[in-house]
């Protein structure tokens, strides 16, 4: 019997109960299509797309949105010659895009948080899966020698920190994507007794202005940034490679998003 788009996706909903108001939908393509292939990303972007197209992949399954904001609001957007070209590429190519975010996060543990803690090797030093952080009892490192680890198993080009250096780390809180803010963040240090917090991103006026102040108070924090992207594209990886354990006989891709913001 032929797998369906719609046969994928329940598959990937079935775990977690239904979440309301939820961005997790069939962005484009027919539900009924047969599956040929699938392809991962963190991101749709237009170079993703046509990556997949080219490995023959009908299904593009994506974190985020298609166009540029967390609710794709395509109205703005009507008379804009690079949303226009992109539709237009999706429409002709029948390409079935299925936004798999808030249900993937809700997953336990979270499939983000799981394909950054496996890509990092981390798994034996989990201490608790919470809601929107983990944390971590690793083999004492200092931040530098944490950021270099960092760089080198994630492939990333360079981190922001705020901290010292040379101070060895064991207790570190890790929170994926836009999970970088004052509210979240900032209890976690005392609550979890932290020496470090690495997040994907947050607002700079938050987290990272409550580590200033308590550095220079002489209270040793310490924040790692590794950017939105960079955090959550393992998570991707990972649910590509769950996709194969399912679905066996589809061909089955990760396509790593080449970064917006480069180094100057």
């Amino acid at each position: 019997m032929p797998i369906t788009v719609q046969n994928v996706i329940d598959k990937l909903l079935e775990p977690i109960d239904s979440i309301q108001n939820t961005v997790d939908t069939l962005l484009s393509g027919n539900p009924a299509l047969e599956v040929k292939g699938i392809a991962t990303a963190f991101m749709a972007t237009q170079q993703v797309i046509e990556q997949a197209i080219a490995l023959g992949a009908n299904l593009l399954i994506t974190h985020e949105g298609i166009y540029f904001s967390h609710h794709d609001n395509e109205k703005s957007l009507e008379n804009d010659p690079i949303y226009n070209d992109k539709s237009r590429l999706i429409n002709d190519s029948g390409l079935a895009i299925f936004r798999f975010h808030d249900h993937w996060h809700k997953c336990k543990p979270d499939g983000i948080m799981a394909g950054l803690i496996q890509e990092l090797n981390w798994q034996s030093y989990v201490v608790e899966n919470q809601p929107a952080a983990t944390i971590l009892s690793i083999p004492q490192m200092t931040v530098g020698e944490i950021s270099a680890y960092i760089k080198k198993l994630l492939g990333i080009q360079y981190l922001r920190f705020s901290g010292d250096l040379s101070m060895n780390c064991t207790r570190i809180g890790l929170l994926a994507g836009y999970r970088g803010g004052g509210g979240l963040c900032i209890p976690l240090y005392e609550k979890e007794d932290l020496d470090l917090i690495i997040y994907g991103e947050g607002p700079e006026w938050e987290t990272p202005e409550y580590v200033r102040d308590a550095n220079y108070q002489g209270r040793q924090k310490n924040l790692i940034v590794l950017g939105h992207a960079e955090s959550e594209e393992p998570g991707m990886n990972y649910l590509a490679e769950w996709i194969r354990t399912i679905f066996p006989s589809i061909p089955t891709h990760f396509i790593k998003v080449e970064q917006a913001l480069k180094v100057l």
